[in-house]
């Protein structure tokens, strides 16, 4: 292939977070900015290593159909990318897909497979996603499923990158936050702590209503952190920290990074950025602590940025803690 933006996914900076920490007892937490890669997503990485892998294998080629099921951003890296590769992408979503992230996905040739009701044993909207990219895989000779909860390239991406990167960059790190939803991000930094050998503790950040690390499912307003299913990947996980954050703490930690940092990014962030909150008065003085900053904050607009929304939905005016 070409050279082509694909070459600057990752590798994104890494900045402390020095306003929004500010505390006597010497902890620093440094924001890994994955919002920065190209599309504006952590999920830039797994989407091109796996799709660059199927291709090296002749999974996938020129004219290929790749079908993903995914709530919004893997949508939109695997739509970006497959058109930079000269590949049609299908996208399987549900009702808690934005319309903004619905639009980006259109702008770049994405074709929408739309799952109106959830499994009727679950009563989740993930195994009925996956049970359509089945349905289209049958029907569409030679298509192609990435499988982001089980494709290993997806951990890998962030064990090979992101948690990498992260270590090059700090040198010593005590701790490492991230949001689950396939898990990749969280495993893939578990993996490469194992294997280096390093001190590094993990916090793994899940939704409330989310059954990923433990408890019963319930109503969730983002898409994008949390799942109904326990992923496959999530059993590799070394978890030091489980921390469940509300639909309320994930926008009014967005709104904390975006006052104090000037950074603007989506829900997922802001719930690492509240667990991490959370856990100051808990963690040693003097640690060091890296939060991904998973996504940009221009897809929720018409969300956490709206106030009149969120006051609808939480009963509070955004400057309200």
């Amino acid at each position: 292939m070409n050279r082509s933006w694909l070459e600057h996914i990752g590798n994104t900076p890494l900045v402390p977070l020095s306003k929004l920490f500010s505390n006597p007892r010497g902890i620093q937490v440094y924001g890994k900015l994955e919002l920065m890669n190209p599309t504006g997503s952590a999920k830039d990485r797994p989407a091109l290593r796996i799709l660059q892998h199927a291709w090296r294998e002749g999974a996938v080629g020129p004219g290929s159909v790749v079908v993903e099921s995914s709530s919004g951003n893997m949508a939109i890296s695997m739509a970006a990318i497959c058109s930079c590769m000269g590949m049609r992408f299908i996208s399987v979503i549900d009702p808690r897909t934005t319309d903004q992230n619905i639009r980006i996905m259109r702008a770049y040739g994405a074709e929408v497979s739309y799952v109106t009701e959830p499994d009727p044993d679950t009563g989740e909207f993930l195994p009925a996603r996956l049970q359509r990219v089945r349905e289209l895989l049958e029907d569409i000779p030679g298509s192609y499923w990435p499988n982001q909860y089980g494709n290993r390239n997806n951990p890998l991406a962030h064990e090979e990158g992101t948690m990498r990167e992260i270590a090059e960059q700090l040198g010593s790190i005590d701790y490492v936050a991230a949001g689950v939803s396939s898990c990749g991000t969280m495993l893939g930094c578990s993996q490469y702590i194992r294997k280096h050998g390093l001190p590094t503790k993990s916090i793994a950040v899940d939704a409330a209503g989310s059954i990923i690390l433990g408890g019963s499912p319930g109503m969730r307003l983002y898409p994008g952190l949390g799942a109904g299913i326990v992923p496959p990947f999530a059993e590799g996980i070394a978890m030091d920290y489980a921390v469940k954050v509300t639909d309320r703490d994930m926008t009014m930690g967005c709104h904390c990074l975006l006052k104090q940092e000037s950074i603007l990014a989506g829900p997922s962030s802001g719930a690492v950025i509240s667990a991490v909150q959370t856990l100051m008065d808990r963690l040693p003085e003097e640690s060091v602590i890296a939060a991904i900053i998973h996504d940009r904050g221009e897809r929720y607009l018409d969300t956490v940025y709206n106030e009149a929304w969120v006051k609808e939905h939480f009963g509070t005016h955004l400057t309200e803690k």
